[in-house]
């Protein structure tokens, strides 16, 4: 018998095939910080940078105001219990799990990396990457898009307010902050859902176009944090010990997240495709969100904060997708609404 093509085509060499196995958001992720590090942003350079990654954060959340369905969010309403537990988990869980890592401070974690786990656990959940792992797992999709909308709406209010409250001094949070957290990211919403009627459509055809948007502005802001970071030379107090007891850590945070939305999620009497949307939605963390609030709560010592936040997002990406993988099987394929499937995980959500 003749061999297959593809067991005829020669293996690509072992480095390549790793190159190829790389995300190239990662990658992108990686490189900005890499940059930031041999050419950070000062001066005039850094202001320019500055107003830009703030352009780009508005027209991200324009968009999505632009695409976000009103009638799915208010249908969405039906599965209070999934929301209000993804809420929980979001809000209430992170929290205290992230003050319980003070135990480990300062034989494992240092103060300004516990006070980066600190602000990542009051980050709100993602909405596109949620999504689409949950239409992968085959799970509840209409209801993801509400539980990870209705969390990030409330993130806007509650983050700022639970950052100050569990940092203290490292967060900054004056009537200007507020106000500023209003205009860049509320204000462009609230624009992008006004006009979604007459613009919707264009943006939903042209998703690819706008697509480098959401992605684009994350490597704005984490170039300019840590740039800052640079300039102020945080970079120098952290010891390659500390960046691998973090990963520890960060893994610990996101295994007891998965397993205890589980468990929550069953002991609600939840369907298992909703048991699925409420772990995905639960467990998860939003750089599109967390990275302009840091920039505002702690300006130029964003950098540290949002550290934690960085490498949690890859991490949740990497074991989220294998579980909705495993999830998928035996299950009757999912239909994001509308009858399109839904896209595949998107790194900046």
């Amino acid at each position: 018998m003749s061999p297959s093509a593809e067991e005829a085509a020669p293996r690509a060499p072992a480095p390549l095939r790793v190159l190829r196995a790389v995300d190239p958001y990662v990658a992108a992720l990686a490189g900005t910080v890499a940059l930031a590090a041999v050419l950070p942003a000062s001066g005039r350079v850094a202001g320019g940078v500055d107003v830009a990654s703030d352009v780009a954060i508005g027209l991200l959340f324009f968009l999505y105001g632009a695409r976000l369905s009103t009638r799915e969010t208010v249908a969405g309403l039906r599965h209070s219990r999934l929301h209000l537990m993804v809420v929980g988990a979001t809000f209430v869980l992170f929290p205290l799990l992230g003050l319980a890592t003070a135990v480990l401070v300062p034989g494992v974690l240092t103060q300004g990396l516990h006070e980066g786990v600190l602000f990542l656990c009051v980050v709100p959940s993602t909405v596109q990457s949620s999504v689409a792992l949950t239409s992968i797992a085959r799970g509840n999709v209409p209801a993801a898009i509400c539980a990870g909308t209705y969390s990030s709406l409330l993130g806007l209010a509650v983050t700022p307010l639970l950052t100050t409250w569990l940092i203290g001094a490292g967060a900054t949070l004056s009537a200007d902050g507020l106000l500023r957290i209003g205009g860049q990211l509320l204000a462009p919403f609230v624009a992008g859902q006004v006009l979604r009627p007459w613009i919707g459509g264009f943006v939903a055809r042209h998703r690819r176009v706008f697509g480098p948007v959401d992605r684009g502005s994350i490597l704005l802001v984490v170039y300019a944090a840590f740039s800052a970071g640079m300039e102020q030379g945080v970079w120098g107090r952290i010891a390659p010990p500390d960046l691998l007891a973090l990963l520890l850590v960060l893994g610990a945070l996101l295994a007891v997240a998965l397993a205890g939305t589980r468990l929550a999620a069953r002991a609600l009497g939840l369907d298992a495709p909703s048991v699925t949307a409420a772990v995905l939605c639960g467990s998860q963390k939003s750089l599109a969100n967390g990275l302009p609030m840091a920039a505002v709560l702690f300006g130029g010592g964003a950098a540290l904060m949002i550290l934690p936040l960085m490498l949690y997002h890859q991490m949740q990406l990497m074991v989220c997708a294998a579980l909705a993988r495993r999830w998928a099987r035996g299950r009757p394929a999912a239909v994001a609404p509308g009858g399109a499937a839904s896209p595949a995980p998107q790194p900046g959500g």
